[in-house]
């Protein structure tokens, strides 16, 4: 499988204007620039989607894991927490914290750790990052 995500650009770094596209047509030309980047203003910015890239993954990877381990979630939100540091050669994305909260008949919250774990290893995106992904798992009953 390939796919791909695009992006224009046109301008200086603070007075430039971005857009990104997906393959799909879900982003076509949204806006992203300095502000919204760093500045909070609308738009989006590579972290945000970094993150929903990597909460959609990770809660993918966890459905499989517990399909393979005889469960079914009834709900799962993954919530993807994504730190960009300046450092003295640039930017880097240090970190990416998993916030995850399900509702999964039959298992209990060792077993639902322990299966995030392993989807937190072993989801694609996880694999592609070198920041240090961490992960805080909550089961409702």
């Amino acid at each position: 499988m390939s796919t791909y995500g695009s992006a224009k650009w046109q301008g200086g770094i603070r007075d430039g204007k971005g857009a990104i596209s997906t393959k799909s047509g879900a982003l076509a030309e949204y806006p992203y620039g300095f502000a919204s980047r760093f500045e909070g203003k609308p738009g989006t910015n590579p972290e945000e989607l970094i993150g929903a890239a990597h909460a959609g993954c990770f809660t993918m990877a966890l459905s499989l894991i517990l399909g393979e381990a005889g469960l079914t979630a009834e709900r799962m939100e993954t919530k993807a927490d994504v730190t960009l540091v300046k450092q003295a050669d640039g930017f880097a994305i240090t970190a990416v914290h998993l916030t995850l909260t399900g509702k999964v008949p039959g298992a209990d919250q060792a077993k639902f750790e322990e299966l995030a774990g392993k989807a937190k290893v072993g989801c694609p995106v996880s694999k592609l990052l070198k920041a240090d992904i961490t992960l805080d798992v909550t089961l409702e009953s």
